[in-house]
């Protein structure tokens, strides 16, 4: 028989306090905590300690795609061939968890895998998420068996606003504004950022043929991420962060702008006012990045590694879900 495992982390912030737990259905459970964290650690550390426990086959599922993608597609094989180094020639991120969980995997060869939507009613996914919230704020981990009494509330995460993306494999495409790029007119800087977007696009949607690319067309990296849509033949989305966006920008930009928008497969827009400041406005375009953040499940930013958006997507989505492409 295979023991079916729930795992979840979280964190109190991130980086910030975190907790860990995982949870067999009528069965086992634990639960633990760090005083400084990430959440993409706390997710690892469930898995970890959950297999590290359970003996015979096991299923871990999870809401983290991080751990599940690790193992669904193989990104193991490509670390220890490259002496853990990622895709982009880095080191992988969290190897101190990684390497246990990934050699315990090998060893057993009785350890699979499995993704569930998180926050979506799942008794299980429900349980683990409430006790590691608990953990993470208590800072005190508990072990036991059956049913947990006195569980603390849900992770209470933020709802985006607006609708949903369409069903697809959502990679949002941003990084840095015309100054990076060359300038604000045609020009090699920027040609050859959209020509590397085409291929980097194409070669994605291979790997997934039900690909979207997700844009906030902002100029610069976002627009060039449009442009690379179409000349790769892949549906974009674009997401604007509210009415009148674009509106300040000049004539020419403008009417590009719209050409873009206009092209695009859907227009989501998250706020039907009109910024009346340039402070509300900037606000409501850093919402309208965290809400494309949280929908997408890859991105690649046009950027040098030390950008503060690019950091903050690594951190987000797992280093190997993240594509840097320097201009």
């Amino acid at each position: 028989m295979t023991t079916v495992v729930y795992t979840d982390g979280a964190c109190s912030g991130n980086p910030g306090p975190g907790g860990w737990a995982w949870a067999v259905e009528d069965g086992a459970f634990a639960s633990g905590a760090e005083a400084q964290t990430t959440n993409q650690r706390m997710e690892l550390t469930a898995a970890l300690e959950a297999v590290r426990t359970l003996a015979g086959a096991v299923e871990v599922v999870s809401d983290s795609t991080y751990v599940v993608n690790c193992f669904r597609d193989r990104w193991w094989q490509g670390w220890l061939k490259n002496d853990w180094k990622n895709s982009q020639k880095k080191p992988v991120a969290n190897r101190d968890l990684w390497e246990p969980l990934i050699d315990t995997y090998r060893d057993r060869g009785d350890i699979t895998f499995r993704w569930v939507k998180g926050h979506a009613s799942d008794p299980m996914n429900d349980l683990v998420d409430r006790l590691a919230v608990e953990a993470a704020l208590k800072q005190v981990g508990r072990t036991g068996t059956g049913r947990p009494v006195e569980l603390g509330p849900p992770d209470k995460r933020p709802t985006p606003r607006g609708p949903a993306l369409p069903e697809g494999h959502a990679v949002y495409v941003t990084g840095v504004r015309p100054p990076e790029l060359g300038g604000y007119g045609p020009n090699p800087t920027a040609d050859r950022a959209r020509n590397r977007l085409v291929e980097v696009l194409t070669h994605k949607s291979i790997e997934h043929p039900d690909l979207l690319v997700v844009t906030g067309l902002s100029l610069g990296a976002e627009q060039l991420g449009a442009e690379a849509a179409v000349k790769a033949g892949l549906p974009y989305v674009a997401v604007l962060p509210h009415e009148g966006f674009g509106s300040v920008w000049s004539t020419e930009a403008r009417a590009w702008f719209e050409d873009l928008r206009d092209g695009a497969t859907l227009v989501l827009t998250l706020d039907n006012r009109v910024p009346d400041t340039k402070q509300k406005a900037a606000l409501w375009q850093q919402r309208r990045d965290q809400w494309i953040a949280e929908k997408a499940q890859e991105a690649v930013v046009v950027a040098e590694p030390d950008d503060d958006t690019y950091r903050a997507l690594v951190t987000r989505l797992g280093d190997d879900n993240v594509f840097l492409l320097r201009p």
